[in-house]
């Protein structure tokens, strides 16, 4: 064979290896994604399993206060109905300020500051609540990998051959992104 055939067959093979690992970096990044994903419904579920929990045991105490736990009971169902990142979002960002809501009203009732079962539900969902922030932290950086790859030149033309299409991310509800206020008065 003379040079220029092996030249044609040294381009091939480059292009070849290069669309190999284009099409596996790809897919492990959707792979990631789509792990980092599983992380967040493993903590939703723990957090859709422990308010049921603190409900029961604080709603003979919270007497006067049905209502909040119905809201608490109510979205805690609509959260675990909900799919999709973006319907999940919001459903989650309901539960969160009907358990916020909750917490805040817990305040009022000495006994349940002192009755040491709600006070380790409270400390479970409060671990949980930041576990679901550091795995919501985890599945954004995994789109954003997933979504550039998707985006740049030339990856773009493997990702469109196959069928690889951008991710959404999970954003903070307009809700949860109003600043406190603190008063120290």
């Amino acid at each position: 064979m003379d040079t220029s055939t092996w030249v044609v067959i040294g381009i091939v093979v480059a292009v070849g290896l290069w669309l190999m690992m284009t099409y596996n970096r790809l897919v492990a990044g959707r792979n990631q994604a789509k792990n980092a994903w599983s992380q967040i419904d493993v903590q939703l579920k723990r957090r859709h399993d422990l308010i049921p929990n603190l409900v029961e045991v604080v709603k003979d105490a919270m007497g006067y206060e049905q209502e909040t736990l119905k809201l608490v009971v109510e979205a805690r169902n609509a959260a675990v109905k909900a799919t999709g990142p973006a319907e999940i979002g919001r459903a989650e960002a309901a539960l969160t300020a009907a358990t916020t809501q909750l917490f805040a009203l817990m305040e009022n009732y000495p006994q349940l500051k002192a009755n040491d079962n709600v006070m380790q539900l409270q400390e479970e969902l409060t671990a949980t609540e930041n576990k679901i922030s550091f795995s919501r932290q985890f599945y954004n950086d995994s789109i954003m990998g997933l979504n550039n790859m998707v985006q740049s030149f030339p990856a773009n033309l493997i990702a469109g051959m196959f069928g690889f299409t951008e991710m959404p991310h999970l954003d903070i509800p307009e809700s949860e992104r109003a600043v406190p206020k603190v008063n120290l008065r």
